[in-house]
């Protein structure tokens, strides 16, 4: 039977601690008797939970701060998300299925949002140039296909700019 990391980690720091209060006691008792041989055992312990307290913390706030490093706040992969989903209710705004599917107010509310969402100041440079095209072609209104690239476009940007996002070959990315 395995036994996990875990408690294997507990139990360790618990024998730790057994040990350093065994230590502590006998130095008291040493010391000063049997009073002295409680308090040296808490002072000990103390000592030992004390520092695997800062020992914890510490690598804890390593792996936090290495983590930010990667992965980020999020804020500007949230911000590039919002933009194409508000560019692409645009486009479906401006080439709706049906002839008389989307109001003028509609397509105007949709437009309004999708320049506010391209104006977002975390937005990373990429994602902002390609916002900008595929604004600009979807208010021209005149070609779907050239409206689609455009958004497609705007959809690999906002993928390249995502944490994690790794390139496998020259012509596949993940």
């Amino acid at each position: 039977m395995r036994v996990p990391l875990r408690a294997r980690l507990f139990a360790a720091l618990t024998l730790l601690i057994a040990c350093a209060g065994s230590a502590g006691g006998y130095a008291g008792l040493r010391l000063g008797g049997w009073a002295g041989a409680g308090a040296g055992m808490l002072v000990g312990m103390s000592v030992v939970c004390l520092g695997s307290r800062v020992t914890i913390s510490m690598c804890r706030l390593q792996t936090q701060d290495f983590l930010k490093r990667i992965v980020g706040d999020g804020r500007s992969e949230a911000s590039a998300d919002a933009v194409l989903r508000g560019i692409m209710l645009y486009e479906a705004a401006v080439f709706p299925l049906a002839a008389d599917g989307v109001s003028a107010a509609e397509r105007k509310a949709r437009r309004t949002v999708a320049y506010q969402c391209a104006a977002f100041d975390d937005l990373p440079l990429s994602v902002r140039l390609a916002a900008a095209e595929t604004l600009e072609v979807v208010d021209r209104g005149q070609d779907r296909e050239q409206a689609r690239a455009a958004v497609w476009a705007l959809a690999e940007a906002v993928r390249e700019c995502r944490a994690g996002h790794v390139g496998v070959r020259d012509e596949q990315t993940s």
